[in-house]
C-alpha cells in the first residue's frame, strides 16, 4: 500500500502547499468574536529550554474504522490504528490526518507515548492552526458557558473542558481572575508559546497556573513544574471565588483537580431545592460543597463524612465563608474523619438517620478491569445509605466513573437498595453541568440519581431479592 508521504496531488506532483497551510504563525491584526486585536502578554512566563512546534508536519494513514470514527467526531486515533506515518514524530508535532483518497480528513496532536497517538483538534476542510485559531476556539468554548457566567453570582466554572471543547487532553477552570490550566498529555507543550498568549487576550485572567495529570509529571517538561504561573503570579493564598451566590475556596496550586470539583455545581444546587428543615449526611464531603448548599437551602444539620481531615478543614472554612448567608449561619456543621464504609457502618449501629445522605465517591474505575468492583462499591454504598435514611427521605447518589456505563450504574443502585430493604422512587437522573459539555460517548463519566425511599415488607428484602453480584 502507497505510504502517506503522497497526501495530496495534482498531476502527480505534492501539492507543498496544502501541508504548509498549517501555519502555527499568528496573524496580527485580524479580527474574530471575542479578539478585537492585539493584548499585551508581557506577564506570560515560560522557560527558555520550551520546543516550539515543528515546522513539518506528519502525513498519517488511517485503517477504514478509523476513518469512520473521525469522520462522525470522534477526537481520538489510537496507535492500533495508524497504518502509516510520513516520518517518527515528536510529542506535539501536528499530524495531518487523510483519508483512501488521500483527501484530507482531519489534524492534531501527536503523542507517541499515549495509546491515543493522535488527539484531534480539527476536521473537514483545511485551516492553519495558529493564533487566531485558538483565539477562535476559546471564543466558541465561552458561547457555551453563557447561561453559567452570567453576573456575578457564579465565577468558578470550567472555561475548557478537553475533547469536548476542541481542546484534547486540557482543561482549564476558571476560580475569580485566577485560570488553572491542567495538561494530561504532552504533546500540548511546544503550543503553549501560542496558546498561552491566546488565553491571555481571550480571557483577561490575572495569573494562569500550571497543573499537570500524574500521567505527565514524570515526563520530559522542559521546565514546566506543577504548580508554577505561567502568567501573572502564583496565588499565595487559597482562591475566593461564588458559585450560583455562594463563596467558596479553592487551592489552586495543590488541591484536588484544579481546586474545586465544577462539575456537580448544578446537581449541588438541585440538592439546595431539596433540603428545607432536613438533616443532612454528606458521603465524601471532600471541601463540603454538598454540604454547604444543603445548608443554604434550610438543613438545620449537615455532617459531612470524609477520610481527609484536611479537606474537611476545608469544608469547615467554606461554611465560614458563607456565614452571611441566614441558613448557612444556622445549620449545625459536624464532620467525621473516616473511611466512609466503616462511618456509615457505624452510624447504623448507632441507629442515626437523616432526611438526606448523598453519596459522591471517587472514581471507583481507573481501567476496564475495575468496572465490576467499582458496581460492587456503589451496591454497597446504596445499602447502607437506604438504611441511614428516615421514611420518604432523599438518597443522592453519584458516580464519575466514566467506564460505568449510566444503565449498569442507576441498575445497581436500584437493585441493591431493594436487598437492602428499599424500593427507590426516581425523582431525577442528571448528568454533567453546561461547563462540562460531552460531544462523545468517552467523555460522559458524571451520573447521579436523585430518589425517594419507601420501606419494603422484609420478605422482599433478603428473602425475595438475590443479593446483587457485579
Amino acid at each position: 500500500m502507497d505510504g502517506p508521504d503522497r497526501p495530496a496531488t495534482e498531476g502527480g506532483v505534492v501539492c507543498d502547499s496544502f501541508m504548509s497551510a498549517f501555519s502555527l504563525t499568528p496573524r496580527v491584526g485580524r479580527h474574530i468574536d471575542g479578539y478585537a486585536g492585539p493584548v499585551s502578554t508581557a506577564g506570560v512566563k515560560l522557560p527558555d529550554q520550551l520546543p516550539t512546534p515543528s515546522a513539518k508536519r506528519l502525513a498519517v494513514r488511517i485503517t477504514p474504522d478509523a476513518t469512520r470514527h473521525v469522520k462522525v467526531g470522534h477526537p481520538w486515533v489510537y496507535d492500533d490504528s495508524i497504518t502509516s506515518l510520513s516520518h517518527r514524530g515528536a510529542p506535539g508535532d501536528l499530524a495531518v490526518i487523510f483519508d483512501n483518497e488521500r483527501e484530507f480528513l482531519a489534524i492534531g496532536l501527536y503523542d507517541p507515548a499515549s495509546p491515543i497517538r493522535i488527539k484531534v483538534l480539527h476536521r473537514g476542510k483545511p485551516i492553519p492552526i495558529d493564533g487566531d485559531w485558538w483565539r477562535s476556539q476559546l471564543a466558541n468554548a465561552m458561547v457555551k458557558r453563557a447561561p453559567v457566567i452570567g453576573g456575578n453570582r457564579t465565577t468558578g466554572y470550567r472555561v475548557v473542558n478537553g475533547e469536548n471543547d476542541g481542546f484534547p487532553g486540557l482543561v482549564i477552570d476558571r476560580y475569580a481572575d485566577t485560570l488553572v490550566m491542567k495538561l494530561y498529555t504532552t504533546a500540548w507543550i511546544p503550543h503553549l508559546t501560542t496558546l498561552l498568549p491566546a488565553i491571555v487576550e481571550s480571557l483577561s485572567p490575572e495569573s494562569v497556573v500550571l497543573r499537570l495529570a500524574r500521567s505527565v509529571r514524570s515526563d520530559n517538561l522542559h521546565g514546566l513544574t506543577e504548580g508554577m504561573a505561567l502568567y501573572g503570579e502564583a496565588p499565595t493564598t487559597p482562591v475566593l471565588f461564588f458559585e450560583n451566590g455562594l463563596q467558596f475556596e479553592a487551592d489552586v496550586l495543590a488541591g484536588q483537580k484544579t481546586g474545586h470539583f465544577l462539575d456537580q455545581r448544578d446537581n449541588r444546587e438541585l440538592v439546595r431545592s431539596m433540603t428545607g428543615s432536613a438533616t443532612v449526611l454528606d458521603v465524601f464531603a471532600s471541601t463540603g460543597g454538598f454540604s454547604v448548599y444543603a445548608a443554604a437551602g434550610g438543613a438545620t444539620e449537615v455532617t459531612s463524612v470524609d477520610l481527609s481531615e484536611p479537606t474537611l478543614d476545608v469544608a469547615a472554612r467554606n461554611f465560614a465563608h458563607n456565614d452571611d448567608n441566614a441558613n448557612v449561619r444556622n445549620c449545625k456543621h459536624l464532620s467525621m474523619v473516616g473511611d466512609a464504609f466503616e462511618v456509615m457502618d457505624r452510624l447504623i449501629r448507632r441507629k442515626n438517620t437523616y432526611d438526606v445522605v448523598i453519596v459522591d465517591p471517587p472514581s471507583f474505575a481507573q481501567r476496564q478491569t475495575s468496572v465490576d468492583r467499582a458496581l460492587h462499591a456503589y451496591g454497597q454504598l446504596t445499602e447502607r445509605a437506604v438504611k441511614l435514611l428516615n421514611p420518604g427521605g432523599l438518597l443522592v447518589q453519584a458516580s464519575c466513573s466514566s467506564r460505568v456505563i449510566n444503565d449498569e450504574f442507576y441498575a445497581t443502585v436500584r437493585r441493591s437498595a431493594v436487598f437492602g430493604g428499599y424500593d427507590l422512587h426516581e425523582v431525577r437522573r442528571t448528568g454533567h453541568a453546561a461547563d462540562h459539555p460531552v460531544t462523545f460517548a468517552e467523555g460522559s463519566y458524571l451520573k447521579a440519581l436523585f430518589a425517594r425511599t419507601t420501606m419494603l415488607p422484609a420478605e422482599v428484602g433478603r428473602t425475595a431479592v438475590r443479593r446483587p453480584r457485579h
